[in-house]
């Protein structure tokens, strides 16, 4: 039922030291499966060229590249398997109103896995920043059936050592995927006469709670003040709108180019 990547690509996340139910979870293939697999398939050789297939998984070399991919990931990326061996596809949607982050996101995931080509696909209004791998699943375990607000989003522990190292970083691939900077702007009577004021403020929106929750506990580390906003159908609005909090996000995120 199942072909042999796939059960390589399961048994990889055993090995990182995640229970039978956890990996089961993410799958969807059963614990006695997995734990036939276990007793019946050989290790994955060092050949693979994946710091996580390795017997002892290690952490990416350029894990500053890493926490960007991993925020520009949860906001607008997604993985798909692929045909005739070409293993999956990472896909990140960049907007064409900003051609900086496009070439930005094709460097972080060159930096990530040098080994593999990206390509750009266009589609109507954005681009799809496109690379091809059989271990993008071991880099981004969170890969899993249906759509990310639909199941449960937990980062593995290496993966939160990179994020506490690199924060500004994962907080700018999830600014720069699901997020905006913005000018906003209100009136005030001053001595008889209305003026207008501008101030600028920062949105991340998401419909995943568990994403939301990782940026919000990035943020609380950051010092950067933040505040939930009514919820719409598209999803849940977090707000960056105190002048200290705001300039601290302008001077490590920026708006978007």
């Amino acid at each position: 039922m199942y072909d042999r990547e796939t059960r390589e690509r399961t048994l990889a996340l055993v090995a990182q030291g995640r229970s039978l139910n956890s990996v089961s979870m993410q799958t969807g293939i059963s614990r006695y499966a997995i734990r036939s697999w276990q007793t019946r398939i050989q290790p994955i050789s060092r050949t693979t060229h994946c710091v996580r297939c390795e017997p002892m998984p290690r952490p990416p070399e350029d894990a500053t590249a890493y926490a960007y991919l991993l925020g520009l990931y949860l906001g607008d990326g997604c993985l798909s398997k692929q045909p005739r061996q070409r293993g999956y596809a990472l896909r990140i949607a960049c907007a064409d109103a900003w051609p900086g982050l496009i070439g930005v996101c094709r460097d972080a995931i060159k930096a990530v896995r040098p080994m593999n080509s990206v390509c750009v696909i266009q589609r109507q209004g954005c681009v799809m920043v496109t690379s091809y791998s059989h271990h993008w699943p071991c880099l981004f375990p969170q890969h899993g059936p249906g759509k990310k607000h639909e199941r449960p989003i937990v980062l593995e522990p290496w993966q939160q050592q990179i994020v506490d190292a690199h924060p500004w970083e994962f907080v700018r691939g999830l600014i720069h995927s699901d997020g905006c900077r913005i000018i906003n702007w209100t009136t005030r009577t001053v001595g008889g006469e209305r003026k207008r004021y501008e101030y600028p403020r920062y949105f991340f929106t998401n419909t995943s709670t568990d994403i939301l929750r990782l940026c919000t506990d990035t943020l609380d580390k950051l010092g950067v003040d933040w505040k939930p906003c009514r919820q719409s159908r598209a999803g849940q609005n977090v707000s960056i709108a105190k002048r200290e909090s705001v300039a601290l996000m302008d001077r490590h995120i920026g708006p978007k180019y």
